[in-house]
């Protein structure tokens, strides 16, 4: 039997949506503001809601966008061991004893990558600043010296990697650096002031209110696409495949 009445389409606009609210950067802040374990544990159910599913319900719409860009990193929506980063903090060694981390970081590591090392896309979600990443932070020394040979055997494309117009209208480069030029390399050496680079890691700011947009999910994708000449530049000179 046919339904009575006009068959009405839903508007596409209305439908998508950010995974992210204004309450996920509020349960955020108030995090920041009642950092122990007991608050956390009265509000553990309010933490699932606004931070946990929401993080995992982004990382699976970015799956296939990330394969779009490359099939060699990886979208995991887990709970425990996947793209998104533990809110706990590990406190052994640190001078700060909160145990909590008052961020979202969700990273999109290479297949090959065990952490937060590897090769990568990153997103950080935070009441005082959001921002994208994308290459290695703090690499192995065996690592970091391949990526500065590289960059000495091939001068040019390194150049086109990182300084092309669409990664630059979207990132630069930060980190840590030498203050001066690591040994065995020459100070007429093309590229010289990026040999002292301790980290090769982009970064792209966001504003928060960009994190609760309708077209999140694809504003990262094509932040991360103007990112792929660094990355397989990256991934070439650890002998990763892109």
């Amino acid at each position: 039997m046919p339904l009575s009445g006009p068959h009405v389409v839903p508007n596409e606009s209305a439908i998508r949506r950010s995974p992210f609210s204004r309450d996920t950067v509020r349960f955020l802040a108030e995090l920041k503001a009642n950092n122990d374990r007991a608050w956390f544990e009265a509000n553990k159910h309010r933490y699932e809601a606004l931070v946990l599913e929401p993080s995992l319900s982004f990382i699976e719409s970015m799956d296939r966008r990330i394969e779009g860009i490359s099939k060699h990193f990886l979208a995991v929506p887990k709970r425990t061991g996947g793209s998104l980063m533990r809110v706990y903090r590990d406190t052994r060694f640190a001078h700060d004893k909160t145990p909590y981390k008052t961020n979202i970081g969700i990273q999109f590591r290479h297949e090959r990558g065990r952490d937060v090392h590897a090769p990568g896309f990153y997103v950080h979600i935070a009441p005082d600043g959001c921002f994208l990443g994308a290459g290695l932070w703090h690499p192995e020394p065996q690592a970091l010296h391949a990526i500065r040979m590289r960059i000495v055997e091939q001068p040019a494309r390194w150049g086109k990697a990182s300084t092309n117009d669409a990664f630059r209208a979207r990132f630069e480069l930060a980190g840590d650096r030498l203050a001066r030029l690591p040994r065995g390399f020459a100070a007429d050496a093309p590229h010289v002031e990026d040999l002292k680079r301790k980290d090769f890691i982009a970064v792209s700011t966001i504003a928060n209110a960009d994190v609760l947009q309708p077209d999140f999910c694809d504003d990262v994708a094509a932040r991360f696409k103007a990112a792929a000449p660094l990355m397989s530049f990256l991934c070439a000179a650890l002998d990763l495949r892109y």
